[in-house]
């Protein structure tokens, strides 16, 4: 632009001068053009998500108040949201000391006004480099110097901002430091601050078989198709008949629990003949199509009791169950009016459904406003886990066998159990203490079962066991009620709140656990016939029920207080700062900026959960989704946090493969997940898991380190998904990435010998 002035300019320059100048132009537009032609693979994103650098400034505010650059360690939200890190700075012991001085300090200084303005991100704490960074907007339609230009005026917009929302004086100077600071960051603190352990810390599972996976060519994507008995229906740790054929007995159903490979599969599971886009919610929790998980032997045992019928080309569930058989809402409402201190959706909001059937108790639990965690076997009933899943309901797959449940302790508000034939009377009732570990002080046990209210010689003494055994672990029935439409009764028990009554008790039967044994130690632990001692210190998780539903969401339970973060800072600044860091995230690039269809989502999981702040943001945006928050058993164990707030989640390894049907989820979300694994796992066959639980047109969402960004994309590619977005810089990225209906043509040349 320059030259073209200057050539008009009336300066007194001949016409050879501007001849000479304007090859040069040319060759400028050209070197622009061949630019712009190498940057066309990265997917431009929305000119929206320039909002985002608005919300900084209640952020900025939070930082102070804890006086830390704790936030500025995230990937930004998406280019315009906040720069991308630099190097990766763990906090030391005497980092944490120091900067928790400063921020004692700093509290004084803000008092209130820190939470002032509209801010709800982590990651725009930045310095000048990265708030330049974060003007970067939508770069194949606006040239270099109009982005500098729309940076700069945003950069004054946010002055303005705090300027106006921020009381006191030292708000300027705030932000002008914050701008000047170096671009440090933080990763998770893990166990070195002593607060969150891990699972893996706790676990006795076997590492070597991990390392062994990580020896596969990572290089090279040569995908083919699982060669299994298996078939469309793989899961590899369930499906693995060479290792449950060497099982020396199977009493305790330990032919359904995980057997995972030694080598980790990287084959494509096929897709069923017929395969067609899944019904979207809420019609899905009526019919599903029945060429996507075409199984009709629950139709034949259970079609009189209303849990699935075939009607065409669709499975219709009409809502009933064994003990429901004129509907599960009926059978919800029946239980409230037995025991109106359950309080569906207030004081009852994190469900345990023991033997879930097709999920139809959890899928109409949503109308209360309740999260059901429904789990049954892969077992001779054909696909209960697999129609829920299809039907949009949550559900994973598991048994009550040798091994503790992948829950911790004390965090299901409510267990149910409708006829689940689980035998909770046998050995001392050892699976029912396992029920103990996973149920809150003071949360209840519904038990609708035959043993209730039928009177034959079974079940009459199935039922003085069972009350001998709830009895001992001091267990109240509350009440036992009769539903007359359905015919049946329901038993409900409570947990005791205190420890009085274990004190008072002669026999020491069941025993209590040892002080070493901690209860929420859950990852490859065998079954223990013990009972954990309630806590009662005022810092302590279980001693106050939490917050009644939806003010748990957002509030941090009493017992953060004294917590150190997992980022090294105050616990429930972290907490609240997570929560708001993820709703602009959502709100102004995965809803508007990366081409996602939300209105297909409904099964999404969060494969690296730490607060839940991303589950917790889809709600308080009243997306019509569920998340299942997963907790990788490396990381520090903050699961108890997530039900808490009245989420819910589970442990795992990702090394391994995830308990759960093919094609069971629309959107799985990687927030630095990838580069921590990397050591320990092979990416490729993390990959083909992803695969295999994403549903054809479902979405990956990826933000983690540039190397790791570009390595997927690869991978991706070769897998014929499509690039929805792609953004990386200074060594940051984000990806999302779309699943498509392609399948290789190419099969294992051999039957594999996990199936």
């Amino acid at each position: 632009m320059a030259l073209v002035k200057n050539s008009r300019g009336g300066d007194g320059r001949n016409s050879s001068n501007y001849c000479s100048t304007f090859p040069v132009a040319v060759f400028v537009a050209f070197c622009l053009v061949g630019i712009w032609i190498a940057m066309s693979s990265i997917v431009p994103l929305q000119d929206s998500v320039m909002e985002v650098s608005e919300t900084i400034n209640e952020v900025k505010n939070i930082a102070n108040q804890t006086g830390s650059r704790q936030y500025e360690d995230k990937i930004g939200d998406t280019p315009n949201e906040s720069a991308m890190r630099d190097n990766l700075t763990p906090i030391s012991q005497s980092e944490n000391r120091s900067e928790s001085a400063e921020t004692e300090k700093l509290d004084g200084q803000n008092d209130n006004n820190q939470l002032r303005g509209s801010s709800e991100t982590l990651d725009e704490i930045k310095s000048d480099k990265s708030l330049d960074d974060s003007k970067l907007g939508t770069e194949n339609s606006v040239s270099e110097v109009s982005q500098q230009d729309e940076g700069e005026t945003k950069k004054e917009e946010i002055k303005e901002n705090l300027q106006t929302n921020t009381q006191d004086s030292t708000g300027e100077s705030n932000m002008e430091s914050l701008e000047n600071s170096k671009d440090e960051t933080l990763i998770e603190a893990g166990t070195k601050n002593g607060t969150w352990l891990t699972q893996d810390s706790e676990s006795q599972h076997d590492k070597d078989s991990q390392k062994s996976s990580i020896s596969i060519d990572s290089s090279k994507y040569d995908w083919k198709l699982c060669n299994t008995t298996s078939g469309s229906e793989y899961i590899p740790c369930l499906d693995n008949l060479k290792a449950i054929k060497k099982l020396q007995s199977i009493s305790h159903y330990e032919h359904r629990e995980r057997h995972c490979p030694d080598e980790v599969s990287t084959c494509l599971v096929s897709l069923p003949e017929g395969y067609r886009s899944p019904i979207r919610w809420p019609k899905s929790r009526e019919m599903i199509w029945y060429n996507n998980a075409p199984h009709t032997k629950l139709v034949e045992s259970k079609g009189h009791q209303n849990w699935i019928k075939v009607s065409g080309e669709y499975l219709s569930f009409p809502g009933g169950g064994t003990q429901f058989k004129h509907g599960a809402l009926h059978y919800i409402e029946f239980i409230e009016k037995s025991l109106p201190n359950i309080a569906w959706g207030k004081r009852s909001r994190v469900i345990l459904d023991v033997g879930c059937g097709v999920a139809s108790f959890g899928g109409y639990l949503f109308e209360k406003d309740v999260l059901t965690m429904s789990f049954a076997p892969k077992d001779v009933h054909e696909a209960q886990v697999q129609f829920a899943l299809e039907r949009g309901i949550p559900a994973t797959l598991g048994v009550m066998g040798t091994k503790r449940l992948p829950f911790p302790g004390s965090v299901f508000d409510l267990i149910h159990c409708a006829r689940c034939r689980v035998p909770w009377h046998i050995e001392g009732g050892k699976l029912l203490l396992e029920l103990n570990r996973v149920l809150r002080p003071g949360g209840y046990f519904v038990w609708s079962a035959t043993p209730v209210y039928q009177k034959d010689p079974e079940s009459v003494g199935i039922w003085k066991d069972m009350r001998t055994i709830t009895k001992s672990m001091c267990w109240d029935l509350v009440v036992i009620a009769k539903d007359r439409l359905d015919g049946v009764a329901a038993a409900i028990y409570r947990k005791p709140t205190d420890n009085k009554c274990y004190e008072r008790r002669l026999k020491n039967e069941p025993p209590m656990c040892s002080e070493s044994d901690d209860p929420n130690a859950a990852w490859n632990i065998s079954l223990q016939a013990c009972m954990h001692k309630v806590p009662l210190g005022e810092s302590e998780r279980g001693t106050i029920w939490p917050e009644q539903w939806p003010l748990r969401l957002e509030k941090p339970p009493y017992w953060l207080n004294s917590q150190t973060g997992v980022y090294g800072r105050d616990a429930p600044v972290e907490f609240t700062a997570d929560t708001r860091h993820w709703k602009v995230v959502i709100s102004h690039s995965y809803l508007n900026g990366m081409g996602i269809n939300w209105s297909s989502v409904r099964n999404v999981m969060d494969m690296k959960s730490v607060y839940g702040g991303f589950a917790a943001a889809l709600r308080l945006l009243k997306l019509n989704v569920w998340v299942m928050n997963v907790v990788p058993v490396d990381s520090p164990d903050t699961l108890p946090l997530i039900y808490e707030r009245g989420l819910f989640g589970i442990y795992h390894d990702w090394c391994e493969s995830f308990s759960t049907y093919p094609r069971s989820y629309d959107l799985l979300h990687a927030d630095f997940l990838f580069s921590a694994l990397k050591e320990r796992c092979n990416i490729v066959a993390v990959i083909a898991e992803v695969d295999r639980m994403l549903r054809p047109e479902g979405y990956l969402i990826i933000r983690d380190n540039e190397e790791i960004i570009g390595e997927i994309e690869n991978m991706a590619k070769s897998l014929h998904w499509d690039i929805r977005s792609s953004y990386a810089k200074n060594g940051e990225g984000l990806l999302c990435l779309q699943k498509t209906f392609w399948r290789p043509t190419k099969v294992e040349t051999v039957v594999s010998a996990f199936a």
